[in-house]
């Protein structure tokens, strides 16, 4: 009976063991609308391949990335594990991104492109003068980024002040400040309007506020500064 119990006692600790190491794996999300539901702005044929096979090939390589991160701790291999921050930075990143992307369309019968009222709308007309001076803005810092990446509208929820601001390539927002929350992330990789716009990322830049959906940037916001 001791050594029964001896030997569940040494399963039960190696099944806790195996709990605590247990990865957290990521999955795609699911869009809340069709792909096709944001033309003419953008094409649904884009919107398949960026959902199912640019944001699934980030999640794929973020979960192979954490498995072996997890492997090297588990070894104390210390060198694997700082080699694999670059990957789980630029992965983990791009999921991140585009997790937050796709909450900021919406098809224009439900909304898109209906500029913000309340709180946000206000915030907006006081820190850069009004909408349409915040989207020169933005359209002009996106077309300006070397490469790929991203353009911000984000709240600093410490400053309580609305900014705008750039990533490189995946790099989430919260690398230019702990206190940054994005609201509206626009995705200037070429992945995002190629198939439609060619190389002219400002035509893309122009058509796509047509579908941001400012609902839900004014619920975040409202959130941070309630």
């Amino acid at each position: 009976m001791a050594l029964r119990a001896l030997a569940n006692v040494k399963t039960l600790g190696r099944l806790r063991h195996q709990q605590i190491r247990g990865l957290q794996t990521f999955t795609l999300p699911d869009l809340s609308y069709d792909y096709g539901a944001l033309e003419p702005a953008i094409s649904g044929e884009i919107m398949q391949l960026h959902h199912q096979k640019h944001h699934q090939t980030y999640i794929t390589n973020y979960n192979k990335a954490l498995e072996q991160l997890d492997d090297a701790i588990a070894k104390g291999d210390a060198s694997t594990a700082v080699k694999l921050q670059s990957a789980i930075k630029f992965n983990g990143g791009g999921h991140v991104n585009h997790s937050i992307f796709w909450k900021n369309l919406a098809p224009t019968r439900e909304g898109g492109g209906e500029p913000p009222h309340g709180s946000l709308g206000w915030a907006i007309d006081q820190h850069f003068g009004s909408m349409e001076k915040l989207v020169a803005k933005m359209n002009a810092e996106g077309a300006a980024v070397q490469g790929s990446g991203w353009v911000w509208l984000a709240v600093d929820k410490e400053l309580k002040r609305l900014v705008v601001e750039t990533t490189a390539n995946q790099d989430p927002l919260v690398t230019k400040g702990a206190s940054l929350v994005p609201l509206v992330g626009i995705d200037v990789w070429e992945h995002a309007y190629y198939l439609q716009y060619k190389n002219v990322r400002p035509d893309y830049l122009k058509n796509i506020w047509k579908v941001i959906n400012w609902k839900y940037a004014s619920e975040v916001y409202e959130k941070e500064c309630p």
